[in-house]
C-alpha cells in the first residue's frame, strides 16, 4: 500500500531481524528508508478519510524526508510488541506516543521529548466519582498490560497496598476509554493526550484526577543507535526553534469546538438565524445531484455548524467539511467558498451513494454513504468484511450499526486491510444527521 509515493505501511507484519537498523545515519540513507515502529491510534497513526494522519506519523515522514529518505512505517498491536521488535533491530526507531520511564531506560535509547503529558483516572460521567488514590480501591479500574499505567499503580500499591486493578493483554488505552463510555468499565487510566483526542468522541468522559507527575513522550531506539539518537535530538532542536512543532501538535489538539449531543435550542437558534444563507444553495447542488435538499443541510451542520470557515485539526475544511485529496478531486479551488464548498460536498456524497453495492436499498444506502462519507470508504469496506465474519448483514444498516464500532477494538481492526478507525464515530454521524434532517422537515422548513 502506498500514499502519495511518500509512504509505505506494513501493518500486522514482522520483517527479518536485520542489524542495519542499528546502524549510522548514514546507512539510513544509503538504504533509502527510514523504518518506524507505531501502533494504529488516533494520537499516533491511522488512516483518516482518504489518508495517513496522526502525530507521530506526521513528525517521523517529516524527519525522513530531513534525511532525503522515505519513511516506511510498520504497525504492532502494543506497546510490548514494539518494545520487543525495536530490541530484536526489526526497525530503525519507534514513534508511538511512549513514555520515557527509568524502566524503559534499561534497555533502550530516548530521544529529547516533544510532548508532556500526565497520567490521569478517567470515568464516565454520572459514573463513580473517586476524587483521590484511596478511591481506586473501591472501583473496577482497567488498564492495557505492559503499560507504563502498571508501572505507576505498582508504586503507588507500595503506599496503598489493597489498590488492586485488571491488566488487560486484549485491549489498548482507546479501547478501555470505549469501555468506561459504555459502562462497561468504571475507569480506566490513560496519559493526558490520549483523553484529550477521545473526548472528542465521547465526551461524557470526564477526568477525575492525575495519578503522576507530567512524563516526558519521546522517540524510542535501539541501544547501539547514538548516532541515529543525535541526529534526531538536532533535528527536534530545529522542530522546537521555529516553532513548527509547537504548531503541529497543535493541529491535532487546538481542536475546534466539540459536537456533543443535538441541541435543540441552539439547532433552533441556528436554522433561524445562518440556516436562510445557505438554503438556496443546498437546494440547488441537492437538485443537481439528486439528494433531499434537507439532508444536505443536516449534514453540513453536523459537519461545521454551517460555518464556512470551520476547520479540523486533521485538515478538513468549509461549510462540508472537504479534505484536500477530496477538494483536489472534485475540482474545488476554494474549501472556505460556501458555494463550492456545499457544490463539492452534493458531488461527492452522490458518489459515494452509488458506489455502495447494489444491494443494498433506501434508506440504508444513504446512510451507508454517510458513514462512508465520515470514516473513508476503506473502513467501510472493512466493516462490510468484519460484518460477513461475524455473521451480520453486512448490507443493513442495522447490523453494521453494531460492527463500526469495533473497528476501534485491536482483536478486530488488526486482521483488516485499513487497520484502527474511530468506529462509533460514522454512527453517532448518520445517527445526528438523522436527527437533524428530522428536525428541519417536522418543523416544515421550506
Amino acid at each position: 500500500m502506498q500514499y502519495r509515493g511518500i509512504v509505505s505501511v506494513i501493518i500486522g507484519l514482522t520483517i527479518m531481524v536485520n542489524p542495519v537498523f542499528s546502524a549510522s545515519v548514514k546507512k539510513i540513507k544509503q538504504r533509502g528508508e527510514l523504518v518506524v515502529l507505531t501502533r494504529n491510534a488516533p494520537t499516533t497513526y491511522y488512516e483518516a478519510r482518504d489518508t495517513l494522519t496522526g502525530l507521530e506519523y506526521e513528525l517521523a515522514t517529516r524527519f525522513a524526508k530531513s534525511l532525503g529518505v522515505k519513511a516506511r512505517f510498520i504497525v504492532k498491536d502494543s506497546v510490548k510488541d514494539i518494545l520487543v521488535a525495536l530490541e530484536k533491530n526489526e526497525a530503525d526507531m519507534a514513534a508511538a506516543g511512549l513514555t520515557h520511564t527509568k524502566q524503559r531506560e534499561n534497555g533502550f535509547l530516548f530521544s529529547v521529548d516533544y510532548q508532556k503529558v500526565q497520567q490521569q483516572v478517567v470515568c464516565r460521567r454520572g459514573g463513580v466519582r473517586p476524587k483521590k488514590i484511596s478511591d481506586l480501591t473501591k472501583i473496577k479500574l482497567g488498564v492495557p498490560a505492559k503499560s507504563s499505567y502498571v508501572e505507576q499503580l505498582k508504586e503507588l500499591q507500595k503506599k496503598y497496598p489493597e489498590l488492586n486493578w485488571h491488566e488487560s493483554p486484549d485491549f489498548d488505552t482507546e479501547t478501555l476509554l470505549e469501555k468506561v463510555w459504555k459502562r462497561k468499565l468504571d475507569c480506566t487510566i490513560a496519559d493526558s493526550n490520549i483523553v484529550a483526542i477521545n473526548r472528542r468522541y465521547f465526551p461524557e468522559l470526564v477526568v477525575r484526577f492525575n495519578i503522576a507527575q507530567p512524563e516526558p513522550l519521546a522517540w524510542v531506539l535501539n541501544k547501539k543507535s547514538k548516532g541515529l539518537r543525535k541526529t534526531i535530538n538536532s533535528w527536534f532542536g530545529r522542530q522546537k526553534l521555529s516553532g513548527q512543532l509547537s504548531q503541529t501538535i497543535d493541529k491535532y489538539y487546538g481542536f475546534i469546538e466539540v459536537f456533543d449531543y443535538v441541541d435543540n435550542s441552539i439547532y433552533q437558534r441556528a436554522i433561524n438565524k445562518k440556516l436562510p444563507k445557505y438554503k438556496h444553495l443546498f437546494k440547488r447542488y441537492s437538485r443537481q445531484y439528486h439528494l433531499p435538499w434537507t439532508l444536505l443541510a443536516a449534514q453540513s451542520y453536523q459537519e461545521s455548524h454551517w460555518d464556512p470557515r470551520a476547520k479540523s485539526p486533521t485538515g478538513v475544511r468549509g461549510i462540508m467539511m472537504l479534505t484536500l485529496v477530496t477538494a483536489k478531486e472534485l475540482r474545488i479551488t476554494n474549501r472556505l467558498d460556501p458555494v463550492q464548498s456545499i457544490r463539492g460536498g452534493a458531488k461527492y456524497l452522490s458518489r459515494l451513494i452509488k458506489r455502495i453495492p447494489k444491494d443494498v436499498k433506501e434508506p440504508d444506502r444513504t446512510w451507508f454513504a454517510l458513514a462512508a462519507y465520515n470514516i473513508g470508504m476503506g473502513h467501510f469496506y472493512d466493516a462490510r468484511i468484519l460484518a460477513k465474519r461475524l455473521g451480520k448483514n453486512p448490507s443493513i444498516w442495522k447490523d453494521m450499526a453494531d460492527v463500526f464500532p469495533l473497528l476501534s477494538q485491536k482483536k478486530y481492526y488488526k486482521s483488516l486491510k485499513h487497520g484502527y478507525a474511530r468506529g462509533s464515530e460514522p454512527v453517532s454521524y448518520v445517527n445526528r444527521i438523522r436527527d437533524y434532517q428530522d428536525i428541519l422537515e417536522r418543523n416544515g422548513v421550506k
